[in-house]
């Protein structure tokens, strides 16, 4: 019986050349549960990954999975873990059947094991009727399920799934989102890394905040939403050419820093106070400012990031893609 905690890491670090990908990152991953992994391209998301599931060596740090030391025992790690990348390693020349007793040969089961646990994670997958079809025919959201099936067929008790819906459409998001549910009522442990901050407001039990490498924050949903305030604002001007205007406005009367999201004119601020808003509708009408809408809502991961980094994931992105193109 496996006991104690499913993930324990300490100091990890890892270096590429001058960059440090990951500097001191911490986690503590209790069995039984989704643990998000939450930052923009480049926070250092997958390296951490790679480190735990003993793909890369780190500069510093320890890390143990089940309490077995990833460094000294790396086969044993091996074997109690399960890792779906950012994309998807299947053969696609050959079916998904085929590719199901690959992976299941070589992790040691007989051919006639290998077959019946991929006819039956295809067929738990949605995947029973194109199981005989070569894998290039496959749609993209159709690839992800194989490729995550795939990793399950030795039923590892820890599955890394490294931003398992990066590119898929809003339908087979959710459901490969009804698929990682159903793996943890299963029994297993899931470390999710995303970039999509409403994936880990639904999924994970607790997130950590990845930024530059470093975790910035660490908690549940609710006790990181309540970094920021205890309530959110959403309005959306009429007029687009207003939106700065607005923003100065918010930023003015509510104390806070507000976000333009990527849909035009809509802004969003977190507020300690809603009583507030009455004050901002008064400035914005003085100002000859519409709105087509308004909203008080609970605050957003968005703006937890916003909060706790100085800029919105967006930005991070840009950021280090420019590092990137400069190393």
């Amino acid at each position: 019986m496996i006991t104690g905690p499913a993930i324990e890491a300490e100091g990890l670090v890892k270096v590429f050349g001058t960059n440090r990908a990951v500097d001191g990152v911490d986690l503590r991953v209790e069995q039984g549960a989704v643990y998000g992994v939450l930052g923009p391209n480049g926070a250092g998301k997958t390296t951490t990954i790679s480190m735990l599931a003993t793909l890369l060596r780190p500069e510093a740090g320890a890390a143990r999975i089940f309490g077995h030391d990833v460094v000294a025992e790396p086969n044993v790690v091996r074997q109690l873990i399960g890792v779906t990348g950012q994309y998807a390693s299947v053969d696609e020349k050959v079916s998904g059947l085929e590719n199901m007793i690959v992976f299941g040969r070589l992790l040691g089961l007989s051919h006639r094991e290998a077959k019946r646990k991929g006819l039956e994670l295809l067929e738990s997958f949605g995947l029973a009727d194109a199981a005989k079809r070569p894998v290039g025919k496959y749609s993209g959201g159709m690839r992800r399920r194989l490729d995550l099936a795939s990793s399950l067929i030795s039923q590892p008790p820890l599955i890394f799934l490294d931003e398992p819906t990066t590119g898929l459409d809003p339908r087979t998001r959710g459901q490969m989102w009804d698929v990682i549910r159903g793996l943890v009522e299963g029994g297993s442990t899931v470390l999710l890394t995303t970039q999509y901050l409403d994936e880990a407001d639904q999924l994970a039990d607790r997130i950590a905040v990845i930024d530059r490498g470093k975790v910035v924050a660490e908690g549940t949903a609710d006790e990181l939403k309540g970094m920021v305030g205890t309530s959110s604002l959403l309005l959306r001007v009429a007029d687009a050419a207003q939106t700065l205007v607005a923003v100065a406005a918010v930023e003015q009367v509510l104390g806070t820093t507000a976000t333009v999201t990527p849909e035009a004119a809509r802004v969003t601020a977190p507020m300690t106070d809603p009583e507030r808003v009455t004050d901002l509708l008064i400035r914005l009408r003085e100002q000859g400012i519409r709105l087509d809408e308004i909203s008080v809502q609970k605050p957003t991961l968005d703006e937890v990031f916003l909060t706790i980094t100085g800029h919105t994931a967006e930005t991070a992105d840009e950021a280090a893609e420019d590092e990137e193109v400069a190393a």
